[in-house]
């Protein structure tokens, strides 16, 4: 019989050590979600329209039979599972009586800034399997949880933040020490749905082979790569349920940005450009977080690699958006924390290191504290148009205006000549089964709308009905309106 190895029993420091952790943890969750929660519901704006067309609008869609169709969803280059998901969340809203635009997308906005709250709890967890202490896993999640980049994004209803909890908490299950199959399996199947919400986590289900294979763990590699073969299955049935082809949306969206290279199209960026714009938007927790990264590698070599590699995968493309590493920061939050607990070696005894996780945590509130400020140019979109505006709201007084129309029963029609469609709320907001018409659509004479959202300067103040900001909803038409057979449904 082998002889037992003694356990060393925690010391009186440790266990403050760790108490002070769970604390940390709880504290920064909450703060976390109290700031999320308020964005959720004080901003109706967009980043950019894919958080409206490739999400809202097709969901309303699948629960109101009605909407917007952007090209994306006539060619197929997405796939259902994000509309389905956003979906669900629309259907359980009208289950409970939830049926009006400013209701049921506060309520979707809200999930997920909760999921995103959630992401730092994941990066809590990866942390831990990483090796660092709770109070470092800890100091880690404060940078996710309260820092400005982080939470402007979290409460958007897009594909980077739906996929950025299962893909941090299935590697979190997956390459912890030891972990047990039903970790193993279950991790990976998280990751697999990562996938089907956003192409590009297949980076992590390689990383974890990797990983796992170079540990030779070659039971666990292959109980994953099972796991993983399974899901690719179930990307390839959704899309020939939905699209009538095998893998229809990826070979679509491959073939779109990578193939023909269309992408570029919406704009170009250097290798250096996520760089230069996180420490722009949040110098002092960027260039912290950086650091402790480095600190982190000789640790957490497989993590730093799988980080690594979806890094450079998306700065070697051209075309690129600060949202694109949203899945990204809960792995570099998990590396930060076991930078952070290397750098305990160097912080004699508990105060010390204590007194260093409170300045890393004070450093992430205040960066969040000052998350109102940022603008467009500070968070890398618009930059060569309108760099100074606030990326707060934008397009919000839009939206809410066709929130008051969608309300109104006189509407039977409405024209939105103040901007582009794309850059509004579409029908998930205006919530009314009426045409609604672009810019350059029909003219005022056609008799086919009603309303209009326009600048005061182009209609009669008498005709006024609600104001927002530097635009107006306004009544062109006593009557009734035409029908229009022709009207099409897709996004112009």
């Amino acid at each position: 019989m082998l002889p037992t190895v003694p356990t060393v029993p925690p010391t009186p420091d440790d266990l403050r050590e760790h108490r002070a952790g769970v604390w940390l943890l709880t504290g920064v969750l909450t703060v976390g979600a109290l700031l999320r929660l308020y964005w959720a519901v004080h901003d109706d704006g967009m980043y950019w329209p894919d958080e409206v067309y490739q999400s809202l609008e097709p969901a309303h869609r699948l629960v109101y039979g009605y909407g917007l169709v952007a090209w994306e969803f006539v060619e197929g280059a997405r796939n259902w599972a994000l509309p389905g998901l956003v979906a669900g969340v629309m259907g359980l809203a009208r289950l409970l009586g939830i049926t009006d635009p400013a209701g049921y997308l506060s309520v979707t906005k809200g999930v997920f800034a909760l999921m995103g709250v959630a992401c730092a709890w994941g990066s809590w967890r990866l942390a831990r399997a990483s090796g660092a202490s709770p109070l470092a896993a800890s100091g880690g999640a404060a940078l996710l949880a309260l820092s400005a980049v982080p939470l402007y994004f979290s409460p958007r209803a897009m594909s980077e933040n739906a996929s950025a909890l299962p893909a941090v908490v299935g590697l979190a299950l997956a390459l912890a020490p030891g972990a047990s199959r039903r970790a193993v399996v279950t991790g990976a199947s998280l990751l697999g749905l990562a996938v089907l919400l956003r192409l590009q986590n297949g980076i992590f289900c390689v990383g974890l082979l990797g990983v796992l294979a170079a540990r030779r763990e070659w039971r666990r590699a292959g109980e994953a790569l099972g796991v993983l073969v399974l899901w690719a299955f179930l990307f390839g049935l959704l899309d020939r349920l939905t699209w009538g082809r095998w893998f229809h949306s990826a070979i679509v969206y491959l073939d779109f940005n990578l193939v023909q290279g269309k992408a570029a199209g919406w704009g170009t960026a250097p290798f250096g450009y996520y760089g230069r714009v996180l420490l722009r938007s949040m110098p002092e927790v960027a260039a912290l977080t950086g650091a402790l990264v480095l600190l982190a590698l000789p640790r957490a070599p497989g993590l730093s690699v799988i980080a690594g590699a979806f890094f450079l995968l998306h700065a070697l493309q051209p075309h690129k958006e600060l949202r694109f590493l949203v899945p990204l920061f809960p792995l570099l939050a998990a590396l930060a924390g076991v930078g952070l607990d290397s750098l305990f070696q160097l912080a004699r005894g508990p105060r010390a290191r204590m007194a260093t996780v409170g300045v890393v945590g004070m450093l992430a509130l205040v960066s969040g504290a000052r998350a109102g400020a940022l603008t467009f140019g500070r968070v890398g979109q618009y930059e060569n148009s309108r760099p100074r505006d606030s990326a707060w709201d934008d397009m919000g007084p839009v939206t809410r205006l066709l929130e008051i129309a969608g309300r109104r029963e006189d509407v039977c029609g409405l024209k939105v000549e103040a901007v582009h469609l794309a850059w509004t709320g579409g029908y998930s907001a205006f919530h009314r089964r009426v045409p609604l018409y672009p810019h350059f659509g029909p003219g005022r004479e056609s008799g086919l709308f009603s309303h209009v959202i326009t600048v005061p300067g182009a209609v009669r103040p008498d005709d006024v009905v609600a104001r927002e900001g530097p635009w107006v909803l306004a009544r062109i038409s006593q009557g009734g309106c035409i029908p229009d057979p022709g009207y099409s449904w897709r996004l112009p």
